[in-house]
């Protein structure tokens, strides 16, 4: 159901993309208007892991601990073993990015290791291996570009609407029309961008669950990562918004909710429906017991048995 929510948004996007292309200069603004997608997301494709690796100064890691554990989520996926990189942040979180899984990386940050137990880095691994295995990096990437095709076309077509000839066929709109479109057609386009990628999250979700067998341990590390986001900021995510729904929280924010203009859905639904999965994909000897309605948090856990730090 979730690809097939996923298939129609996008369809939908481009719809508005073809539309917007066709306002501007007919059947042949509606080929300009693929021409320009196709070479947008032709380039990010083959670069965009590369420059929000390098955005995010994110070294790469090998022989570490963290590397053992993608090996062997990687292996229980059927999928090729990802590069491992590290970034220095004291904001727990971790992305996954690359073109296919031939191609993936997957990011995690220092404060992720320094704050998190080993069952849930682990979880949070399995997570964004989920989005390598879905291919999500390529589905966002996509949905990207075509959103920002869109907002350039409308402005196209702002201009042509306001100074293009009345008669000109290949105008059809005023220049009320044209500004309504302008407006209208990115507030569009960015709302079908951020349900596909709230949907994603779901799947990984759903993914990470099932590659780690510890639901648990998953929703314990989203509700550690979401309060840590709302305290410490990740002054690289601040000045690079739009890369924002690469990671498994929100890093401008610790307080998510399911509405039409948040990149990730809020973490108590996330943490509800990982609750409910448990007895689909295990989780039986993760402990503390948690129910729906309460912290999933284990403060409890490390008074109890007085380990220390994220590995134990």
């Amino acid at each position: 159901m979730g690809y097939l929510r996923t298939g129609l948004l996008l369809a939908a996007m481009t719809a508005l993309l073809l539309a917007c292309g066709w306002l501007i200069g007919g059947q042949q603004g509606m080929l300009i208007a693929l021409v320009v997608a196709g070479v947008m997301n032709f380039a990010s494709y083959w670069y965009s892991d590369k420059m929000v690796l390098g955005m995010y100064g994110a070294r790469e890691v090998e022989g570490t601990e963290l590397n053992d554990i993608v090996a062997d989520l990687a292996a229980r996926g059927g999928l090729p073993m990802p590069k491992v990189y590290l970034i220095e942040s004291d904001q727990p979180n971790a992305f996954a990015t690359g073109r296919n899984p031939e191609h993936a990386a997957v990011a995690a940050t220092t404060g992720l290791m320094r704050r998190l137990d080993r069952d849930e880095v682990r979880a949070v691994l399995a997570h964004e291996l989920g989005h390598v295995r879905n291919r999500d990096s390529l589905t966002m990437t996509v949905t990207a570009m075509l959103a920002g095709a869109i907002g350039m076309l409308a402005q196209s077509l702002f201009f042509f609407g306001m100074f293009g000839r009345r008669d000109d066929r290949q105008s059809p709109l005023g220049g009320l029309g044209a500004l309504l479109v302008m407006i209208l057609a990115p507030i569009a386009a960015m709302l079908v961008q951020l349900a596909i990628s709230r949907g994603r999250e779901y799947e990984a979700d759903r993914a990470g669950a099932e590659l780690s067998g510890q639901p648990r341990a998953l929703a314990s590390a989203l509700q550690k990562i979401s309060g840590a986001a709302a305290e410490i900021p990740n002054p690289v995510a601040e000045r690079h918004p739009a890369s924002a729904h690469l990671f498994i929280v929100n890093p401008l924010h610790g307080i998510g909710a399911d509405n039409l203009f948040s990149t990730h859905p809020s973490t108590e639904n996330r943490i509800q429906r990982l609750l409910a999965m448990e007895d689909e994909f295990g989780g039986s000897g993760f402990s503390p017991a948690v129910r729906p309605g309460r912290s999933v948090l284990p403060e409890a856990r490390a008074h109890e048995t007085g380990r220390r730090g994220p590995w134990g």
